[in-house]
């Protein structure tokens, strides 16, 4: 399996322990979402201008990302984990599967317009540096993960 597909599972999987840990879930996504922040504006050079037309699109489409990651995979999690799935049948099988399809289109479609929104504030090259810049963000993301799950 490729890290393009791998990558996002494994922030899927991330993202769910934030989730399953309570209410410190929102003072980790808010540090990530702080940190992003700073990763991105390095990254990308943004003008005055540029920022403060950008941020707002991006954290309304990360935070409509996020929550339906997170409300769709506590269906999946649960299901996954109740010991069904050694007993479930096709047709169940299939029904799940499309449910899974669906909230990847629908994923999908949220970050087809967000990148029409922001193709009106970033020219085409920071785009293309804001895709590198989310896979490098995820990647480090990942990595301090897997090093603060070995020191433990």
């Amino acid at each position: 399996m490729t890290l393009k597909k791998l990558l996002p599972i494994l922030v899927f999987f991330v993202s769910f322990n934030f989730f399953a840990q309570g209410e410190s879930m929102k003072d980790k996504k808010e540090q990530i979402k702080a940190l992003k922040a700073a990763f991105f504006t390095t990254e990308l050079d943004f003008t005055t201008n540029e920022a403060e037309r950008f941020w707002p699109i991006y954290n309304t489409f990360d935070d409509k990302q996020f929550e339906l990651r997170h409300q769709k995979m506590k269906t999946y999690m649960r299901r996954m984990n109740d010991g069904s799935l050694d007993q479930i049948t096709e047709k169940e099988a299939n029904t799940f599967l499309a449910q899974i399809e669906d909230t990847e289109e629908v994923l999908f479609l949220l970050r087809k317009k967000f990148m029409q929104n922001v193709k009106k504030i970033l020219p085409a090259v920071k785009i293309v540096k804001l895709k590198k810049a989310e896979e490098d963000f995820n990647r480090k993301l990942l990595q301090q993960y897997r090093n603060k799950g070995s020191r433990k």
